[in-house]
């Protein structure tokens, strides 16, 4: 498939340039870095200095809207935490309902709207999303690099973990693009540790590697077989709620406890909090070369031994080495199978998980290449690939544009991104947004704009007979299977009474490649306002389904509210109900925390009322 070079500033499309720089970042929990090929080797960009290639990934947001990424952001983690973000990454493609049992480890506000749409995160009376926030520290990564390259990089290849779901996926490519960023391929970050090693080309039979990745926030082994240069990943496992973050917090409780203090004593104080945390992640860097820290937080005593560390990680440890069994139990191989062991993650520093992952697999641990960098490495070398200056590794071919379906609002829903290998197939789950709606309109448009109306349309179907029912109970199905010769099957299915309906479109649906060009040159331009629209819409969207879903609550819970009660949330329904009319997403988020916050308890109310009534008269054995 040709590529077509385009020049963003004047949105022409030019010859092809030889020398065309394809970046690779490792989008991390805690740090991140951008790296690229030079004189044949990967090379991770440093800081002005030259001794640092990483940005911490923290955000802050200071007076009159400056916004600081990097250590700049981290010195303001203690001095002003609601305002300083982090971990970001384990908030990307998430809900609030996904999070809210670790939300007190965030200095933050994370929103609770009750709903299952990604969380958005409050700064002053500014809303948020983890991809909003994502793209500062992408934009802040090509600054680095076009400053040491001096010269202009838009096309990038990012890594994420293996175990990342496709909403997780779709919101990288999304800041991607908002950071004015050209993200040519989302790859896993095994097979860029792989690349790193060079595990690709060190024998002519197949080998079979397992690549153990414990990050910041995220872990997950993949067992992956390599051989003429083609990587196959055999399985995966993992969690992305587990990392070196979780091992702060043990040292946190233990400090807690040994001085006699509860969570509740410091959960109030942001900056204590944060002190703490970087307190204990400086007590775990020093144990990997330390038995002992000693050092003090305010009036409490941080001490602690390397011993004790590794009693408080023990579990976590063999949690991870769960992962690694069910990881080969799927790949249907045994420990003694696999041919080398990869270390990714500045967590695997710690002799202890070195020792313990080396015991399990019986062999002798990769972790000569810095783990904080080998990803970037790994990246930068498959963004080489990209580039056509490997022909030794297979790359299959790939769909030229997103494919997705219309939905609330004339928003694009993507279902099968750019760049994904073919043949390929994926599926989403929607729902109806009206009481008894029996038909469905779907439309499937091309393109990469956030509005359907700034994409290609390539055709519609009408799925008919639905059973009736409440707004938001059918279960529709919507499958694409683009075959190797760009043919496009889409099905939609209705899972309660299995009506199932399909359209078949034609390969390349007459585009052009310099159409195709221009296509993806109007995306990276319009970015951000199409972000802007498509969060109104969103906030809309959203808005209308909790005005829907009050409505309901007051005409049946009439007798359990007082009058004042209801006065109150006729009122502040009233007030989102205007909102929804405006064009500023920040108030109608606004507005609907406030509204959510006000109505929780009377829900629940409902609810111990409802099961109580249900129960009445019965007995419990």
């Amino acid at each position: 498939m040709a590529k077509i070079p385009i020049n963003l500033q004047t949105g022409s499309i030019e010859e092809k340039d030889e020398g065309d720089i394809i970046v690779g970042i490792d989008l991390g929990t805690t740090n991140s870095l951008v790296a690229y090929i030079k004189d044949g080797e990967p090379t991770a960009v440093r800081d002005t200095s030259g001794s640092n290639a990483l940005v911490p990934s923290v955000i802050h947001f200071g007076e009159l809207g400056k916004i600081s990424v990097g250590n700049d952001a981290r010195e303001q983690l203690i001095s002003d935490p609601e305002h300083t973000i982090y971990s970001v990454k384990r908030l990307m493609g998430k809900s609030y309902r996904d999070v809210e049992n670790i939300e007190g480890f965030f200095g933050y506000k994370i929103i609770d709207e009750d709903t299952d749409s990604l969380v958005k995160i409050r700064v002053e009376n500014r809303f948020y999303t983890p991809i909003e926030l994502s793209a500062e520290i992408l934009k802040q990564l090509k600054t680095r690099i076009e400053s040491a390259l001096d010269r202009t990089v838009t096309k990038a290849v990012i890594t994420v973990p293996a175990y990342f779901n496709d909403a997780q996926r779709q919101a990288t490519r999304d800041a991607g693009k908002l950071a004015g960023l050209d993200v040519l391929r989302i790859v896993n970050e095994p097979t860029a540790a792989s690349l790193a090693y060079g595990l690709n080309n060190q024998s002519e039979t197949a080998q079979k590697i397992a690549v153990y990745d414990l990050g910041g926030g995220t872990f997950d082994i993949s067992i992956l077989e390599i051989h003429d240069g083609i990587f196959e990943v055999l399985s995966t496992n993992g969690d992305t709620f587990l990392g070196g973050d979780d091992i702060d917090q043990f040292i946190i409780d233990y400090w807690l406890d040994i001085n006699g203090k509860s969570k509740e004593d410091i959960l109030n104080d942001k900056s204590k909090v944060q002190a703490l945390r970087l307190m204990a992640e400086r007590a775990k860097k020093a144990l990997s070369s330390s038995d002992q820290f000693k050092d003090h937080v305010g009036f409490l005593n941080c001490q602690i031994t390397r011993e004790t560390l590794e009693q408080l990680i023990a579990n976590f440890v063999q949690k991870t080495l769960d992962c690694c069994q069910r990881a080969l139990q799927d790949a249907k191989l045994q420990a003694s199978d696999i041919d080398h062991v990869v270390m990714v993650g500045g967590s695997t520093r710690i002799p202890y998980i070195k020792s313990a992952v080396g015991a399990f697999f019986g062999r002798e641990v990769y972790d000569k290449l810095n783990p904080d960098e080998v990803v970037a490495l790994g990246a930068a070398i498959q963004a080489d690939i990209l580039a056509g200056n490997q022909k030794d590794i297979l790359l299959l071919d790939i769909t030229p544009l997103s494919l997705g379906i219309e939905t609330m609002g004339g928003l694009m829903d993507v279902i099968i991104p750019r760049n994904s290998k073919v043949p390929a197939r994926a599926g989403r789950q929607y729902t109806t947004s009206i009481d008894g709606q029996a038909n469905l309109k779907i439309s499937v448009f091309q393109g990469e704009r956030d509005l359907v109306e700034h994409n290609r349309k390539l055709g519609e179907f009408i799925l008919r007979g639905i059973p009736p029912m409440p707004a938001g109970l059918p279960k529709i199905e919507i499958h694409f299977i683009l075959d190797a010769d760009g043919i496009l099957l889409v099905k939609a299915k209705e899972l309660r009474s299995e009506v199932e309906q399909s359209i078949e479109i034609r390969s390349q649906y007459g585009l052009s490649e310099e159409e195709m060009a221009l296509m993806l040159l109007e995306s990276i331009k319009h970015a951000e306002s199409d972000m802007a629209v498509r969060a109104l819409l969103e906030a809309r969207n959203e808005a209308n389904n909790i005005l829907l879903s009050a409505a309901k609550f007051l005409q049946q819970h009439r007798e359990i509210l007082s009058e004042e009660e209801y006065a109150t949330t006729e009122q502040l329904t009233a007030k989102l109900r205007t909102a929804v009319q405006g064009e500023d997403k920040d108030y109608i988020n606004e507005v609907m925390e406030e509204l959510n916050a006000y109505t929780s308890p009377l829900a629940h109310r409902a609810m111990d009322k409802t099961i109580a009534e249900a129960m009445r008269g019965k007995k419990i054995d």
